[in-house]
């Protein structure tokens, strides 16, 4: 048994010393020490040994055990440093290159416009709300005083789901939503994308965004519209702005307008942006029809109303000297990041 252990412990250290790396050791530790290990197997067979002999044989093999395990242990250090020193070497550093550079992303011109159009109607009093882009018919039409075979809906041609859903034309049917819940009073805006199936060209797009306003309280009138789309026009393209007002029809509001604003490129003397008129339209607006209201249950005798609405891309498109809208869509970061 002494000859056998003394055997098993020489051979083993030999191939210890002899390993390369972690795993080679890892793989004679196993094959030495583990369950189906030759020093293993020497235990297994202290069952044949005398009774009289089992602690001294059992001494030698934990002797032998203790042996070759601080051989694997003093090899693995060595091991371990050595793998560390070439991993280090591998992976060295040159603080001296320079540093790789992130690049963060931008907002896009519709999003930076949309924020500003956002932040002058918060600063006047107005809630910022969101609807459904699949719209039923009688929301975006029928509750808009536009019945069906009305002569707008071929101006608003879209897209149906069926005869009772559609993609919305207009954000218009987010303020009938909320008048149905009769919180009185309202001022609100509502941004989002409208769908509508025109070709594609220079100004315009099967998919588009709107920001619609409405004002809903007692004793509104087409003097408040004006003095809240005057300051809206100042706060958007400066103090010097002035704006005017050109009778228009829609089937929600009575009376309508369209709304022009001195050209904020040559102040109103006349340039290529206005084509020579001094003037460019940016909004629709009007009165709400009493009809319009009488449908989302609010009395019109009680209450009366103004709403607007603003095409997004028009807005960048001003603001930004934009001469196709299709730039804005084709997502070239030349193009994009210039804003």
């Amino acid at each position: 048994m002494k000859e056998r252990l003394q055997k098993i412990r020489e051979e083993a250290i030999e191939k210890v010393q002899a390993s390369e790396n972690l795993d080679k050791l890892n793989e004679i530790k196993v094959a030495v020490l583990g369950k189906k290990g030759a020093l293993t197997e020497v235990l297994k067979g202290m069952k044949d040994v005398a009774a009289e002999d089992r602690p001294k044989v059992g001494q030698m093999v934990n002797e032998t055990r203790a042996a070759i395990e601080e051989k694997i242990e003093e090899v693995r250090v060595k091991l371990a440093a050595a793998a560390r020193e070439a991993k280090m070497k591998a992976e060295v550093i040159d603080v001296t290159l320079p540093a790789k550079k992130s690049n963060l992303g931008h907002r896009h011109p519709n999003t930076i416009a949309l924020e500003e159009l956002e932040r002058i109607f918060i600063g006047m009093g107005y809630e910022v709300v969101e609807g459904p882009e699949v719209e039923y018919d009688y929301y975006n039409f029928e509750a808009l005083n536009i019945p069906a075979n009305h002569p707008a809906k071929d101006e608003q041609d879209t897209f149906y789901i069926n005869d009772k859903i559609v993609l919305r034309t207009q954000t218009s049917p987010v303020q009938v939503r909320v008048m149905e819940q009769g919180k009185l009073p309202i001022r609100m805006i509502a941004p989002g994308r409208v769908f509508r199936s025109d070709e594609v060209d220079a100004t315009h797009s099967p998919s588009f965004h709107q920001v619609e306003g409405l004002v809903i309280d007692k004793n509104i009138t087409f003097s408040d519209l004006k003095g809240t789309l005057a300051e809206f026009a100042k706060e958007l393209f400066g103090e010097n702005t002035k704006v005017k007002f050109r009778p228009h029809h829609f089937p929600f509001t009575e009376p309508s307008a369209e709304m022009d604003v001195t050209c904020f490129k040559c102040g109103g003397t006349g340039c290529r942006m206005c084509k020579g008129s001094g003037w460019i339209e940016i909004l629709g607006c009007g009165m709400v029809h009493p009809r319009v209201l009488k449908m989302s249950g609010i009395d019109p005798e009680e209450y009366s109303g103004f709403a607007f609405g603003i095409g997004l891309e028009r807005i960048a498109l001003l603001k930004y000297e934009i001469d196709d809208m299709r730039l804005l869509y084709e997502n070239d970061v030349r193009f994009l990041k210039q804003f």
